[in-house]
């Protein structure tokens, strides 16, 4: 076992607040995670199951980050949890799920359950005619 005689702690290295003649938009954070990939801030998050799932994954890529995808489910669900976040532009989805019409309810609650969807848009060919919430399924009976 190799001992460290000398290390640093959070406040041997801390900052103090105080006047800077640099300003934040100029200070740059990218940082390179691989030869080809850049981040734009220096954040990813830990693979836990506890910690990262596709609404992190998503949060944190909004700010330049990136999200590690834990391994504590099934390959399906891995895949899902990723096309989520590959689908999520800005907070549209691109190329969404879509139901018709003539959907019925169950259809639709299992479909929100199974991907974790807060909303299903509603379309009629290929006008939207309206969107399902979760809310709107909520306290629906005739499931």
């Amino acid at each position: 076992m190799r001992i460290i005689e000398e290390a640093l702690t959070f406040d041997d290295v801390l900052l103090l607040p105080g006047y800077s003649n640099v300003l934040p938009k100029d200070v740059d954070l990218r940082t390179h995670l691989t030869r080809e990939l850049a981040l734009n801030i220096p954040m990813l998050s830990s693979a836990m199951d506890t910690v990262t799932e596709a609404r992190l994954a998503i949060a944190l890529a909004q700010e330049g980050g990136i999200g590690i995808m834990h391994k504590n489910m099934t390959m399906e669900r891995q895949a899902a949890e990723v096309r989520h976040v590959k689908k999520f532009e800005s907070g549209v989805v691109q190329d969404p799920m879509t139901i018709s019409p003539e959907t019925s309810i169950h259809e639709a609650v299992v479909l929100t359950h199974k991907y974790g969807f807060s909303g299903l848009p509603v379309v009629d060919g290929s006008e939207l005619v309206g969107i399902v919430t979760r809310r709107d399924l909520r306290f629906e009976t005739r499931v």
